[in-house]
Order: C-alpha cells, then sequence, then structure tokens
C-alpha cells in the first residue's frame, strides 16, 4: 500500500456498505482519503463507516444511487465536510434483468440501464458541477468483464456494463486534461452480489481461472487506488480488466467459451 498518498483528499465511493465498494474505500482510507461512501440501507452504511475508522474519515448517506437530489446531497455534503471532492467511484451496480435478452421485461431492463449506466453519469454531472469542473478530479467506473464478451443469463447487465465503458471513454475524451475517467471490469469477486455464481462450487470454479482462485475485494480496490493516483497520471478512458486471467481463455464469467 502507498499509505498517505491520497492524504488530504476526499472520495465518494457509491455502493460502498459492503463487497467491492467497501474495498474500495477501506484501501483509500488506509491511503490516506477521507471517504464519503453511499449504499441503500443506512444500518449497513454505520457498520462500514465504523469500521473505516469513523467519522473523521468516513461518513455515510444512504439513498438511491439513481436519485439526482441524493447525488447532489452527497456531493456537497462531501464538500462541506472534507473540503472538496477529488476522486469518485461508481461501484453501484444492479441486474434486474436475468434470462435471455428475447424474454425480458423491458421495464426491468430499464431498471438496470438507469442504476448501471444513468446514475454514474448524473453523478459525474453533480461532483463536476460542485467542484471538479474548477478544481479537476480522477473517476473510476467499475465495469464487469460480462460487458467485454456475451454471458449467458446476464445479458442486459453485460450490456449495461458496455456501455458504462463506451461512457468512460467519451467522458476521459470530453473532460481531460483536467479530469481523468477510467474503469475497471472484475470478474467472479467473492462478494454477496455474486454469491450464487459461486456458492457449493468455489472451487471448481476457480479452477477455471488461469491464476486459480476468485477475485476478493481488496483486488479490485488496488486497480481503482491506482487509476485514482498520480501514478496513473498518463492513463485516461482506459478499461483495466481483473479477472484473474479468465479472458485470457476467451470465457465468461461462468466459465464458458
Amino acid at each position: 500500500m502507498n499509505h498517505g498518498r491520497f492524504q488530504g483528499k476526499t472520495a465518494i465511493v457509491t455502493g460502498a456498505s459492503r463487497g467491492i465498494g467497501l474495498g474500495v474505500a477501506r484501501r483509500l482510507v488506509d491511503d490516506g482519503a477521507r471517504v464519503v461512501i453511499t449504499a441503500r440501507n443506512q444500518e449497513s452504511l454505520e457498520a462500514a463507516v465504523n469500521s473505516l475508522g469513523g467519522p473523521g474519515r468516513a461518513i455515510g448517506v444512504a439513498g438511491s444511487a439513481e436519485d439526482v437530489e441524493h447525488q447532489a446531497h452527497t456531493v456537497r455534503l462531501a464538500v462541506d465536510s472534507f473540503g472538496g471532492l477529488d476522486m469518485l467511484v461508481n461501484n453501484t451496480g444492479v441486474n434486474h434483468a436475468h434470462g435471455p435478452l428475447i424474454e425480458l421485461d423491458p421495464a426491468n431492463a430499464r431498471k438496470t440501464i438507469e442504476v448501471n449506466c444513468i446514475a454514474a453519469l448524473s453523478w459525474l454531472q453533480q461532483a463536476h458541477r460542485v467542484w471538479m469542473g474548477e478544481h479537476g478530479g480522477t473517476v473510476v467506473n467499475v465495469t464487469s468483464i460480462a460487458g467485454v464478451r456475451p454471458a449467458q443469463t446476464i445479458g442486459l447487465y453485460g450490456a449495461s456494463k458496455a456501455m458504462l465503458t463506451y461512457l468512460t471513454k467519451q467522458l476521459a475524451a470530453e473532460l481531460g486534461p483536467a479530469i481523468r475517467v477510467n474503469a475497471v471490469a472484475p470478474a467472479l469477486v467473492k462478494t454477496k452480489f455474486a454469491t450464487t455464481l459461486y456458492a457449493g462450487h468455489e472451487e471448481e470454479v476457480a479452477a477455471m481461472y488461469p491464476l486459480k482462485r476468485l477475485g476478493m475485494p481488496a483486488d479490485i480496490a488496488g486497480a481503482v487506488a491506482f487509476l485514482l493516483s498520480e501514478d496513473a497520471s498518463w492513463v485516461t478512458g482506459q478499461l483495466l480488466i481483473v479477472d484473474g486471467g479468465m479472458t485470457l481463455l476467451g470465457l465468461d464469467w461462468s466459465g464458458r467459451s
């Protein structure tokens, strides 16, 4: 870890009461940052804030990621509480649309796109309006290898993550040089969100990966911290795949070719 490299900096991490988001928040705090984390459940957020060192290091704001008023309040709170907003990590993701695309309920598809794509854009719009437009900053969007190649049963989720990757590139082109925008694409990470994909057969799933294990939140957090840091000062508009080598074999998240 690079203790202190984010000293004096402030980050918002969405979807951060557990899993990848909490792992990212913890890494940023360990590297000196103060963080504002969001999620739907207030109780879970309070537990996460305590695990991050309490109100001096972290603040939790409960709300729906796609709620523009929640976004605006959170951004303003970050600036008012910690003096700025240097980093934004769009981690919130949902999958309301399972199964073949031809059978999907359009309402569920719209919800997935709303949260996974439009909300991420809106968070950056709010951050840009209040702070980053004048002071600059760095942004990382958390996508998925499901957005890199077709994936059975989660095609709409993958499509939404592919759209988020495109938005990453477009925003990077529009907002440079003051704001850098990048993305990470994890494969299967051991989180509650992904439990059904490996529960009861983790060894079998992990054996399909060249590195022979599933990802951990800390694996993704390290990649995110790199992209947010000055070590990546000449990197923007890029998708960093963090997948244990899975896509080298031409496989999707489930191990299918």
